[in-house]
């Protein structure tokens, strides 16, 4: 049988670089080798590259994360090359990337949500009004940022200038949203036309951080993830609907992980991730593998629906 020629395209340019690397670093390894062959793309340095051996290439996998990989562009490039690859297409991607049209489809389908403002930068000089329509404490972010890069919450006025200016440094377009107090959960979805919810995970950062941060993602031991979530039945039904719903109002497919907010018997959606995170111990992966999918049966699993079409 011939091996599957697979682009494993890692790397690129955001902020979330590294990430993106050791995520690839683990996927191909847990590949398994007699069924794949795996050429590795870096789209910093090989977009040239990845263009000439397009018609040699039977699908990619993209292990990009932020701009200029989970929002569409490289999608758009793999389109063009005639080459399948896992997850989201160029229109969802883009959705999803946007963290303002993201909520507003949500609402559209009747998903709850934080209400939330968007920012103009003569905010950071005045940004009072914001305060018209919302209470702190706020979240400020970046709307096209992953990993949480450029967010901070300002509890306090004096603290929603400098927050809004650290997100106009990764973003020209910034959010600020209603902080929920609450548990955080994460919920993955997998399939084409079939969606299978995944069991929830709870994820519990470490005390000294004040929500789930860049640090709190990825420095070892400082967070704590319990999967399953210990929720009660009917708030995990409710939640695997809702990461459900979400997937469909984004118009994804193979994949997609969303991040809630649990507050008291109320569940608040956050944003939708349409390339998770693609190591042993990341969130989707834990998942899938309390449902019976192993890391290496899982990327079996997303390249087939890649490759269905």
């Amino acid at each position: 049988m011939n091996k599957i020629r697979l682009a494993l395209i890692a790397g690129g340019t955001s902020g979330e670089r590294d990430v993106s690397l050791q995520g690839a670093a683990q996927t191909e390894q847990a590949l398994n080798k007699d069924k794949y062959e795996v050429i590795r793309y870096d789209p910093a340095t090989d977009l040239a590259r990845l263009v000439a051996d397009a018609e040699q290439l039977d699908v990619a996998f993209i292990l990009l994360h932020g701009i200029y990989g989970e929002d569409g562009t490289v999608q758009g490039l793999l389109e063009l090359l005639g080459i399948p690859y896992q997850g989201a297409g160029v229109l969802g991607s883009a959705l999803a990337m946007d963290k303002n049209l993201a909520k507003t489809l949500y609402r559209l389908h009747e998903l709850p949500v934080a209400d939330w403002e968007m920012a103009r930068k003569e905010h950071i000089a005045d940004p009072s009004s914001l305060l018209d329509k919302l209470s702190l404490p706020v979240v400020v972010k970046p709307i096209r940022q992953g990993s949480s890069l450029g967010m901070s919450i300002a509890r306090k006025t004096e603290q929603l200038a400098p927050a809004l200016a650290t997100a106009f440094e990764h973003d020209n377009q910034v959010m600020v949203e209603e902080f929920i107090q609450g548990r955080e959960i994460t919920v993955g979805v997998i399939g084409n036309d079939e969606l299978t919810p995944l069991p929830l995970v709870e994820v519990i950062p470490n005390e000294k951080y004040d929500f789930f941060d860049y640090e709190a993602k990825y420095q070892p031991g400082a967070t704590r993830e319990v999967c399953p979530a210990e929720v009660h039945d009917s708030l995990r039904n409710r939640a695997q609907q809702y990461g459900v719903t979400a997937h469909k109002a984004l118009q994804l497919r193979g994949y997609s992980r969303t991040d809630m907010i649990i507050r008291d018997n109320e569940i608040f959606l956050l944003e939708t991730n349409t390339i998770p995170g693609m190591t042993l111990t990341s969130l989707l992966p834990q998942a899938a593998a309390q449902a019976g999918l192993d890391f290496a049966a899982l990327l079996d699993r997303l390249i087939a629906l890649a490759m269905e079409g």
